[in-house]
């Protein structure tokens, strides 16, 4: 009867200990992707800017390769007209958006979506202020249009690294502390089975 005591009661302190543990990685596990997202390093024209007259494109950098699917970038001028012309377009780190010819002088923001290398989609703005209209030069010459860089595929999703670390120190947790149960739980067993005997 002891022995089944002693063998109940650690089968149930084994149970808390595997809770605590579930409780203590699976929040670090799931914490691991939002803190992968990618970062804007830099943006073109700067945030808060004034220049000269409207760029034939706007361009965000950031450190490390989004995702083309699902991205997206509006131009609004100060009436809230789109002036983006044609599809994002993604070199390396870069996400570009190109400009339409005689975009009009004024406020613009500038509001982005896309998608981060870990699957997730992350968003943001900006505002620049130019004082000619896209195309024209301040000595009232033609300006040449921006070349908008040649669209490649973007890289492949980068694989959540977290999430495997974090499951993977789940399995560990759990493969050890199933070894100690057994361990544990043998003698205490062995005993009880020799006690019931005949």
């Amino acid at each position: 009867m002891g022995s089944r005591f002693r063998t109940w009661r650690l089968r149930w302190a084994i149970g808390g200990l595997l809770l605590a543990v579930c409780a203590t990685v699976f929040p670090l596990a799931a914490a691991q992707p939002a803190a992968a997202h990618d970062v804007v390093e830099t943006v073109e024209p700067a945030d808060g800017s004034v220049v000269a007259a409207v760029p034939g494109m706007v361009r965000l950098t950031f450190n490390r390769t989004p995702i083309a699917i699902g991205s997206r970038i509006l131009v609004n001028d100060e009436s809230g007209t789109n002036q983006s012309d044609g599809p994002v377009v993604i070199v390396d780190n870069q996400v570009a958006q190109a400009i339409k010819a005689g975009a009009p002088a004024g406020r613009y923001r500038v509001v982005w979506r896309v998608v981060s290398s870990d699957s997730h989609p992350i968003e943001g703005s900006f505002i620049f202020t130019a004082g000619q209209a896209n195309g024209i030069r301040q000595s009232g010459t033609a300006r040449p249009a921006a070349q908008a860089p040649v669209q490649t595929p973007a890289e492949e999703a980068g694989f959540p690294w977290g999430v495997a670390a974090g499951g993977m120190a789940l399995a560990a947790c759990l493969i050890a502390v199933g070894a100690y149960v057994r361990r544990r739980l043998a003698p205490n067993e062995a005993a009880a089975s020799t006690g019931n005997g005949p």
